[in-house]
């Protein structure tokens, strides 16, 4: 599969793609290491400074910084966010950056999911508070996305949910999205990387509508194809076929057959 992202970016000054240059002072580099065929969407957000007075119209274009995606394109996972801006003659502060992560799991422009990871920018934090930057100016946000996969229609097509959740220093997954939190002088010049691995396996949607065997999982029956919810209800032995992305016919997931 080939499906992968492309990352635009836009607004009052369209860096990397008009030319208009951000000195290292005013910017950090946000960058992805991330499984094939996920991707993301940023929107770097801005408040006045401390000590203004000024206010700016919503919406304004480009008072949010937006790295948009594209489908079925190749993209750099790198973007260089400016930490401050000026908008209408007001100085602005990033104070959070909002990032969707979405991966694909089929060929058709629908079979995506997507979930959310955040960067917070103060002030000031607590020490405790703070992402930790390495020797080489580098600061990583570490998360663990989980397909959950479930059924849909009368012909039970398979469709995938994406979890994202934070893992820890330890290397524990938490409950939470991935985040980092950082204050405005640890970011001039830096990167921060939002580092995040796929579990090993995927898990139903929900409880008590597929069974678990020995080489994968059986979608209960119910009452019927008719049946969307079709909750086991303690039936255990009347399964039903269902469709995986590629319109194959199949009695258990992932392998199809048994």
């Amino acid at each position: 599969m080939t499906r992968i992202f492309k990352s635009l970016f836009w607004g009052s000054c369209m860096a990397l793609v008009a030319g208009c240059s951000i000195g290292k002072s005013e910017s950090f580099t946000f960058t992805t290491d991330m499984p094939p065929n996920f991707t993301y969407e940023a929107v770097a957000q801005y408040a006045p400074v401390k000590g203004e007075t000024c206010t700016v119209k919503k919406p304004d274009v480009g008072y949010n910084q937006r790295w948009r995606l594209r489908f079925r394109e190749k993209y750099k996972p790198d973007s260089e966010i400016p930490i401050y801006r000026t908008v209408e003659g007001c100085r602005l502060a990033i104070y959070r950056v909002e990032l969707d992560i979405y991966a694909a799991y089929g060929e058709d422009y629908g079979d995506f999911s997507s979930d959310t990871a955040v960067i917070v920018v103060r002030e000031q934090l607590e020490e405790h508070q703070k992402r930790i930057f390495d020797t080489a100016g580098e600061s990583t946000i570490n998360g663990q996305c989980q397909w959950m996969f479930r059924t849909v229609g009368p012909k039970r097509y398979i469709r995938k949910l994406l979890d994202c959740k934070k893992v820890d220093a330890q290397g524990v997954v938490t409950k939470g999205r991935p985040v980092g939190a950082y204050t405005l002088d640890q970011l001039p010049g830096k990167t921060v990387k939002l580092n995040i691995k796929l579990a090993d396996e995927e898990r139903p949607g929900w409880g008590d509508t597929w069974v678990k065997v020995p080489n994968g999982w059986k979608r209960c029956l119910g009452k019927g194809l008719e049946d969307q919810d079709a909750y086991c209800f303690g039936n255990y032995k009347d399964f039903s076929t269902f469709k995986m992305p590629d319109g194959r016919t199949c009695t258990i997931y992932p392998g199809c057959t048994e």
